[in-house]
């Protein structure tokens, strides 16, 4: 942690740590989310920054911007926000361009609420006590809570597989939920630690197609579950092998109910499909 007269504290993360790894990430994944609201501000949206990556000859510092815009060929103009530590090429309040690729995170207000800021959620999430509450005044009153992310709903990433799923249910599309999952690898994962050998491709077959009749099953009996105005924030991703996570999902319903579950992805060859909650 730096203090600095007259400007935000500043806290110091290693860059080879996860949360903020993670927070940067996302902030990637999600910024034309972020370059949408730009170009159509909602009334309730108040604010407008993001964070960008300066390099200074062997020193660098992530720097956030204020009055933020993008040109035609997705370059990124802003104003220097606070006074630079480690470099010296750009200064408070100065105007600068810089490509798009090195944006490292942005935020919005919306109605005194934070939407993205997730590199401000991975230093918090590190806070307890009379740090977190310092660091809580620091913000100036904006409400840090589960937030709402806005990954594109495909299977390019484990999250988009999961939104892709629930736009499914929503649709009440049995075949788009059905090309969400991947009932062999569900069937080769919870068969394998079940059984005293090691299935064989058969057994595998088998089992995933009892699994996807149940599953096909269960939707008939039941129906789809509905995610219409549900604010979807992923919080956590813990990888279980390379291509198998678990991602943990925040669901905050219109009348302010939460749920939180965690559902198994995995990446197969067609992208990330979502598997059964628990093996």
């Amino acid at each position: 942690m730096r203090e600095r007269t007259d400007e935000p504290t500043v806290y110091d993360i290693p860059s080879e740590d996860e949360r903020m790894n993670w927070a940067m990430e996302k902030a990637k994944l999600t910024l034309h989310h972020f370059e949408d609201s730009l170009k159509k501000p909602a009334p309730s949206q108040q604010y407008f920054s993001v964070k960008v990556k300066i390099v200074d000859g062997e020193h660098t510092e992530h720097i956030w911007l204020g009055d933020p815009s993008f040109d035609q060929d997705n370059n990124l103009f802003g104003v220097v926000g606070n006074r630079p530590i480690d470099v010296s090429t750009v200064k408070l309040h100065q105007k600068i361009g810089i490509t798009k690729d090195l944006v490292s995170d942005w935020m919005i207000i919306k109605k005194g609420r934070l939407i993205g800021g997730y590199t401000i959620r991975a230093v918090r999430d590190g806070l307890e006590g009379d740090a977190l509450v310092d660091f809580d005044e620091s913000l100036g009153g904006i409400r840090v809570d589960e937030g709402e992310d806005y990954f594109e709903p495909n299977f390019d990433t484990p999250e988009g597989a999961i939104l892709a799923l629930e736009s499914a249910y929503d649709e009440d599309d049995i075949e788009k939920a059905l090309a969400c999952k991947d009932f062999g690898k569900e069937a080769e994962i919870m068969l394998t630690p079940k059984i005293p050998i090691n299935p064989d491709q058969e057994m595998i077959d088998k089992t995933a197609e009892v699994l996807k009749l149940s599953y096909i099953q269960h939707l008939k009996e039941n129906g789809m579950p509905k995610f219409d105005g549900v604010k979807r924030a992923f919080p956590d991703r813990t990888p279980l092998s390379e291509n198998h996570y678990l991602i943990t999902e925040v669901c905050t319903y219109p009348d302010g109910v939460q749920s939180i579950q965690q559902l198994n992805t995995y990446k197969t060859e067609e992208g990330w499909k979502v598997l059964a909650p628990e093996f």
